[in-house]
Parts: structure tokens; C-alpha cells; sequence
């Protein structure tokens, strides 16, 4: 009877450790990203290394995107003039949705996948930051609330004024990521062609009243 008994708590005893043992182990499973020098090797065979490639053959920036894919892992703009951390960033997500299927020099350079390789598990900007564009900046400010009139001046590639800095937040609210410096540079220009395609206007580059009004009622860019 005592054997019996302390087969019992033995047994008991066996299962409450092979519990706790799973409880404990569970969260242990982590998942996995390329190496940076993956990436590193992955860059120089695409592009040379080099984020503001741009052949003119339809390939774009350091991961040789084409727009279609680009956009298709959020995307805005012109790979080739999306900072490094944000093609950083694409190129992660990417990976995460497809696995190296998309890089012919993946294949080349017998790159293997790991455990996030078509994971579908949208990674964030802290999880890419290790792959060698740099740290993402800090949070974009938000766009401003209301939509400001329109200040009188046609905006042309080179203007630097206060309210353009407005219309650059407010694009904000569409993905684009401005820090609002108010200069109007090869991003903003991307935006304003962006709105005019998406809202049928003369696709100009420049943002007069038409563009400034679309930005606050018009459809979204696409």
C-alpha cells in the first residue's frame, strides 16, 4: 500500500513537471531572419549595394524591386527614392510573404530560407533595422486635423514654404512618411503625381489649387 501510494506521488509529481517544463519551453521558440550578410550579399549581387539605383529597366533600389511588388508589401513611391531603412524594411516583408522566390540572385547565390520565409508575418521597422540601411527615424508627425485653404502659389520642383509643409503632413495620412521639412524634392513630387493620377488631373507635377484640394477631398493616391 505505501508503494503504491508513493508510486502515486511519484507520478504526480512526473506530470506537474512535464507540465511546468511545457509552460516554460513554449515561449522559447523564436523565429528567424536572414543573416545580415544574407542581405549584404543579396544587395551587392542586385545592385551593387547601391539604394538609389535605377537602370531605367524597371527594376528599382538596392533589392531590385519593380513597382507592382513594391507596392504590393505597402510600397509608396519609387523604391530607388525610399530611404535604405525603408527598402530595408519592404525587402524583410517580402521575404516574410514569398521567401527568396522573388531575387533571381537569391538562387544564384544559394541563399536558404528559414523559419520566417513565407511566414506571412508582417514584420515591423525594429525587426528590419538590424539588416544594414540604418535605424528607421522617429515616428512621422501626424497630419494636420481640417484642410488649411489653399495658399495662393502653383508649387513647382524646388519650392521650400511653410505650406507645403502642410500638404506633406497631410499626405502622411496615405503612407508616405514625410518629417514636413516644407521643401518640395523628388518625394513630394511622387506624391503629387501620385494624387493626380488617382483624382484625373493633369498629371503636372505641380501642386496648384486642383492637387491642394484633392489631397483633403480627392481619392486616395494609389
Amino acid at each position: 500500500m505505501i508503494h503504491n501510494r508513493r508510486r502515486t506521488v511519484a507520478r504526480l509529481l512526473l506530470l506537474a513537471f512535464a507540465a511546468l517544463g511545457l509552460q516554460l519551453t513554449a515561449p522559447a521558440v523564436a523565429s528567424a531572419d536572414p543573416a545580415t550578410t544574407a542581405w549584404a550579399k543579396l544587395r551587392m549581387c542586385e545592385s551593387s549595394g547601391r539604394y538609389a539605383t535605377n537602370t531605367g529597366n524597371g527594376y528599382y533600389g538596392a533589392y531590385q524591386f519593380d513597382l507592382p511588388t513594391w507596392r504590393s508589401v505597402g510600397g509608396t513611391g519609387r523604391p530607388d527614392q525610399a530611404a535604405p531603412h525603408e527598402q530595408d524594411y519592404r525587402a524583410l516583408y517580402l521575404y516574410r510573404m514569398r521567401g527568396w522566390q522573388p531575387w533571381q540572385c537569391a538562387g544564384m547565390l544559394k541563399l536558404s530560407g528559414d523559419a520566417d520565409a513565407r511566414s506571412k508575418r508582417i514584420p515591423t521597422y525594429a525587426e528590419s533595422a538590424y539588416i544594414g540601411g540604418g535605424p528607421a527615424p522617429a515616428p512621422t508627425p501626424p497630419p494636420p486635423s481640417g484642410k488649411p485653404p489653399w495658399p495662393g502659389v502653383v508649387y513647382a520642383y524646388g519650392d521650400c514654404a511653410t505650406p507645403l509643409k502642410a500638404f506633406q503632413l497631410r499626405m502622411n495620412a496615405f503612407g508616405y512618411g514625410f518629417t514636413g521639412t516644407g521643401c518640395y524634392y523628388d518625394k513630394t513630387r511622387t506624391a503629387v503625381l501620385d494624387l493626380q493620377r488617382a483624382n484625373g488631373i493633369k498629371d503636372s507635377g505641380l501642386l496648384g489649387p486642383k492637387t491642394w484640394e484633392a489631397a483633403w477631398s480627392g481619392n486616395p493616391p494609389r
